[in-house]
């Protein structure tokens, strides 16, 4: 396990309907499942489906007190590639900070990290899922590419999470097993 001194802090963009804030609170779960301190909240308004929205997490070590929104995250998970051109995901992004983009495209430039990680989960969401939500293949590369979350906490979180719909926890737990064998 992977010790945090301080706070380790996740902004996650999507648009309305994508599951970003369904992710920062698995992220979170799964966290809380291996004794860390977390948390997950949502930033936003009253944005329809489909305009941004931002979605935290927080993992540490120790008690966290902090509640104010992440502006200097470790991490950022971008959903959807189009937020690119439209908001600032990077802002604050702490140096050497690490990215997650949902994507196709392997040459998005502009990103300013050398810890990028470019992923098409859509097009896999698709496949296995029926419909384009990427957030739980997200989080398995997530997980694998930072060590923070184990897989096995993950899956009990959105077993957990989906307990009501039991075909999307086996179709998500598939998309998750498959973008964790790319990785």
């Amino acid at each position: 396990m992977r010790n945090i001194l301080d706070i380790f802090e996740i902004r996650i963009h999507g648009r309305g309907g994508q599951g970003s804030v369904t992710a920062a609170e698995l992220i979170a779960q799964a966290a809380f499942y291996e004794g860390r301190y977390s948390q997950a909240f949502p930033n936003f308004g009253v944005e329809r489906r489909g305009a941004p929205v931002e979605a935290f997490a927080r993992i540490s070590d120790h008690p966290i007190r902090l509640r104010a929104q992440v502006y200097a995250p470790d991490f950022v998970i971008v959903q959807d590639p189009t937020l690119l051109n439209a908001v600032d995901v990077f802002s604050g992004l702490k140096a050497g900070g690490g990215v997650l983009i949902n994507s196709e495209r392997v040459d998005l430039g502009g990103v300013p990290t050398k810890n990028c990680h470019i992923i098409p989960v859509t097009k896999l969401a698709i496949e296995i899922l029926g419909r384009p939500v990427a957030n739980t293949g997200l989080l398995a590369a997530f997980a694998k590419i930072t060590g923070l979350i184990k897989f096995d906490s993950l899956e009990r979180a959105v077993r957990e999470q989906f307990a009501d719909k039991p075909d999307l926890i086996d179709k998500n737990i598939e998309l998750m097993k498959v973008v964790n064998k790319m990785i």
